[in-house]
């Protein structure tokens, strides 16, 4: 299903993260004319073009995902492992250890002991949702949100792990921090963290 999404917009239904993350892949290897912006999503994906006509737009896309569900196109970004050092030292570290009934080393080594996906980047510009979390980690976000997380806090809340690309609100629960910019608006791209793109937290120590 190709739905119009604003003035300037298409929302593709994918029905899973693979297929958005397959989809996504495919436009940015040959990204239609027009097109401005690609944001993956769960089980969508939004593709902005400004000016473009509408109607070859939806069916470009359209053939697209029909090549996706089939098994052609290039495959999702897979290939690639970033690694994030993390002083755990966070504020909510110890809360997350009782409700998850287990030692604080354990914690961190249970966040250190799998390899996340970014599954799609939403909330803040640079801000990854990183799936695949150990069930045992999956806590409630805070009662009551944070005015301000500083830049590089390293979260979880519910089936999520995530980096702060900047400082901002959040009620994530923190388990610690990293030096490693995850937005950078010098960079191309800006953002380190991209849809597909594989994430392993490293244990340092740190001041």
């Amino acid at each position: 299903m190709i739905r119009p999404a604003g003035e300037h917009g298409l929302l593709v239904e994918t029905g899973s993260l693979e297929m958005s993350h397959r989809l996504d892949a495919a436009l940015r290897d040959a990204p239609p004319g027009g097109v401005v912006e690609i944001v993956p999503g769960p089980e969508t994906v939004l593709v902005v073009a400004p000016g473009a006509d509408r109607e070859r737009l939806r069916a470009r896309l359209a053939s697209l995902a029909e090549d996706v569900r089939e098994g052609a196109g290039p495959a999702a970004r897979e290939g690639r492992v970033v690694t994030i050092p993390v002083v755990y030292d966070g504020a909510d570290l110890e809360s997350v250890a009782r409700l998850a009934g287990i030692p604080v080393d354990e914690v961190i080594s249970r966040h250190t002991g799998r390899e996340l996906t970014v599954g799609w980047l939403g909330f803040a510009p640079g801000f990854a949702y990183l799936t695949g979390l150990d069930p045992v980690l999956r806590t409630p976000r805070l009662e009551t949100p944070r005015t301000a997380v500083p830049a590089g806090s390293v979260a979880v809340a519910g089936p999520y792990s995530a980096v702060y690309p900047s400082a901002s609100p959040g009620g994530w629960r923190l388990l610690g921090r990293t030096s490693t910019r995850v937005w950078d608006v010098t960079a191309d791209p800006p953002a380190l963290l991209l849809p597909g793109v594989r994430v392993r937290f490293e244990r340092v120590s740190g001041a």
